[in-house]
């Protein structure tokens, strides 16, 4: 069946957060829904839809920005009172807007996710978990990293309370009261939790999660150990999954998926006959959907899907078709509601007309006067700096609420940008002097009208580090720009791992001195990426890493006085070994450094290398026959007299010029990493081989494996 749904936009409200949209339960037979919604300005709205117009119901005074808005009650009846947090304050009010409840928690930092059961009260901060009764204190968790949802399984179907904590580094932790239960490894940083169906599916222990990375699964989380039933991955290279819900949109009787992405795609997902999930349905916004939510606002007997967008906009995806068709010589007859709505829009449209002549008046008189005092305009940025692991690059996305005029990016270390399919801005680059004042990339971003989300692909070379900066400039008068700095890592493109191969021939460096636990975590924090910037509670710590562009591995154990760090890849420990020493140097810390090398590493990593060498160089040696070979054809007419290879050339050529483009710099990346390699086997020998770099680049430029092998063991 096709799903044929148009869009509807309701109302906006400010800039909204993820999960701050719900839809209150209908309250007759059959009766439209009340959408109620809070923004970052503070304010909840409720409001309906009359004759396509939307009426409020309440609407609050502005405060603290809303970080979530869920529905509660007493188990068993009808979820229709609203709870929105807000600092570290929760609010609750009735479905009428009078506010029966503040209670302000105990927490020291603002609240980040929530969840409602009955008379329970679960609560996050960045790292700490609280579970309230009866707003009393009842249970504490400390996360070993951030937070970013909080989900309990339904105490109806199972009679026992078991909250789930999403994790950034990639896990899934199952409490018990104050204690963990298990730990469930997922694919991707988990950004939000929804229960299967609603309701945990037949068993109640069933749980969806979605990914910074744009993943879905769906994991049964029985009382001892973990089901894993399906995983989605991104193929489609789609946004990072911000929402999700449940909700029968194809009328079959079967709840079906709803997921809304930080790119602004929607999606629909049905379940086929082996209970595997399939896309049904895809529609894409241009702006990250916050909340998403199926139901029926607009008109009686119609069903929708519901949502709020960053910016703040309330719209809806409804199956009430918009066009009327009239066959030959009918007439189509505008109702007199239609005019009506049309006359009213008018009316409005001359009124703004009229209010914006006024204010630029008042602006132009007042921007003569000597007394008068100009104010910057607020306006806020959500952006996401992440590292992929498909193509080892980092996405830089940023959004904001008004339309974007342009971007400057800006960067104290080389780093390369990327081709992204989805950016329609003209980029120009100036060109910058590195020597005297450190600026390796000044690159302007111009967006055409009306973009509020750019999205910028960078990739980074490890062991050079510093920051990347964006000065952001939307179409705002007085003129104002937003700076964000990104901080580029001494081993950028290491992402976290829960897996390590110990039979790969590893290098291990070993560091003892006068340091605190917490200085060498700080330490840690500062080369690598995605660990928690808490030092984790205990004595000591193993974090795994894999290099996103090699998947070469790295492995490191510390504790107080004592660091060992263990990588096949003798380049990882290499600028470790230069980045800690340097680090230690500035607190006047004496280092103890000892190293083991195994010379079998490097041969392991030079392997791992090959392939990826072998298919940029035949790409290339491809890329450059292109032109020969469309010079050929044109003489002779047709392709008949080439080769198969050659002919299949041609054939792809877009392709193959297309993804050479979108990888500017790979092959000189891996001739940079080679070299990288064979200067550092030789550091550790205390030989400096700098000399013999020109013959590696001579035997990389004809390259075959075994001559590489055997210089890099006779140099």
């Amino acid at each position: 069946m096709d799903l044929q749904l148009n869009r509807v936009d309701y109302l906006q409200v400010g800039v909204t957060s993820q999960k701050t949209m719900r839809l209150l339960p209908a309250s007759g037979r059959r009766a439209t829904q009340k959408v109620v919604v809070g923004d970052q300005d503070g304010v909840v709205t409720c409001f309906g839809i009359k004759k396509s117009e939307a009426v409020p119901v309440f609407k609050t005074l502005p405060g603290q920005k809303i970080s979530r808005l869920e529905l509660g009650g007493a188990l068993g009846t009808v979820q229709e009172k609203i709870f929105v947090s807000s600092g570290s304050e929760v609010r609750g009010f009735t479905k009428r807007g009078k506010q029966f409840l503040s209670f302000e928690t105990n927490l020291t930092e603002s609240i980040r996710a929530m969840h409602i059961s009955g008379s329970d009260l679960f609560l996050c901060a960045s790292y700490i978990y609280n579970h309230y009764c009866d707003c009393k204190d009842q249970h504490y968790y400390l996360s070993g990293d951030k937070i970013s949802d909080v989900l309990c399984l339904p105490v109806e179907k199972l009679e026992r309370i078991t909250p789930i904590l999403a994790c950034q580094d990639r896990v899934l932790r199952i409490l018990e009261g104050s204690d963990l239960m298990y730990e469930v490894e997922v694919p991707g940083p988990p950004s939000v939790l929804a229960l299967n169906g609603g309701d945990g599916g037949e068993s109640g222990e069933e749980l969806l999660y979605g990914t910074s990375d744009g993943k879905i699964g769906l994991i049964q989380i029985a009382k001892d150990s973990p089901v894993p039933k399906w995983e989605i991955f991104n193929e489609k290279k789609r946004g990072g999954v911000l929402c999700m819900d449940h909700f029968d949109i194809m009328g079959d009787g079967v709840k079906d998926l709803l997921i809304g992405r930080d790119d602004g795609t929607v999606e629909i997902y049905g379940l086929d006959s082996a209970n595997e999930p399939v896309l049904r349905f895809d529609h894409a916004l241009t702006e990250s959907i916050t909340s998403i939510q199926g139901g029926c606002v607009g008109k009686e007997g119609y069903d929708e899907i519901v949502l709020s967008t960053y910016s703040g906009w309330v719209t809806g995806l409804t199956t009430e078709p918009v066009h009327r068709e009239a066959g030959p010589g009918e007439e189509l007859k505008v109702s007199q509601e239609m005019q009506a709505k049309v006359a009213s829009l008018r009316s409005e449209l001359e009124q703004l007309q009229f209010k914006v002549v006024q204010e630029r008046e008042k602006y132009q008189h007042s921007s003569q006067s000597t007394t008068a005092v100009s104010a910057v305009p607020v306006f806020s940025i959500n952006d996401k700096f992440t590292l992929n692991k498909d193509d080892a690059s980092y996405s830089l996305i940023l959004e904001v609420q008004m339309a974007i005029d342009n971007v400057l990016i800006q960067s104290d270390v080389p780093v390369d940008l990327l081709d992204v399919d989805k950016n329609s801005a003209v980029v120009s680059f100036s060109g910058c002097e590195s020597e005297p004042n450190g600026n390796f990339l000044l690159a302007t971003y111009r967006c055409q009208a009306n973009t509020t989300r750019l999205e910028l692909k960078v990739r980074s070379i490890e062991g050079q580090y510093g920051t990347l900066q964006a000065y952001v400039t939307p179409r705002i008068q007085p003129k104002t720009c937003q700076v964000r700095r990104y901080l580029i890592k001494p081993l950028s493109l290491h992402q976290r791992s829960h897996v390590f191969d110990q039979n790969r021939p590893m290098n291990t460096l070993s560091l003892t001195g006068q340091f605190s636990f917490a200085e060498i975590h700080s330490w840690m924090v500062f080369c690598l990426p995605e660990v928690p910037e808490k030092p984790p509670v205990g004595e000591d710590i193993t974090f795994y890493f894999q290099n996103t562009f090699l998947d070469t591995q790295l492995e490191c154990s510390y504790r107080k006085g004592e660091g060992i760090f263990k990588s096949d890849n003798i380049s990882t420990i290499s600028i470790l070994k230069d980045v800690l020493s340097k680090e230690a140097t500035k607190r006047k810390i004496n280092l103890n450094i000892s190293y083991d090398i195994s010379e079998e590493s490097v041969g392991h990593t030079l392997r791992m290398i090959h392939p990826k060498l072998e298919y940029q160089l035949l790409l290339a040696k491809k890329v450059h026959l292109i032109d020969a070979l469309k010079e050929l054809q044109v003489h002779e007419g047709n392709t008949d007299f080439l080769i198969p290879e050659y002919r299949s050339i041609l054939e792809e050529a877009d392709k193959l010029q297309e993804e050479y483009k979108k990888q500017p710099a790979h092959l000189e990346r891996l001739y940079g990493m080679i070299t990288d390699l064979f200067i550092d086997k030789f550091k550790f020998k205390g030989t400096n081989v700098k000399t013999k770099v020109p013959l590696l680049l001579e035997i990389l430029d004809n390259y075959d494996q075994n001559a590489l092998m055997t210089f890099f063991d006779t140099a």
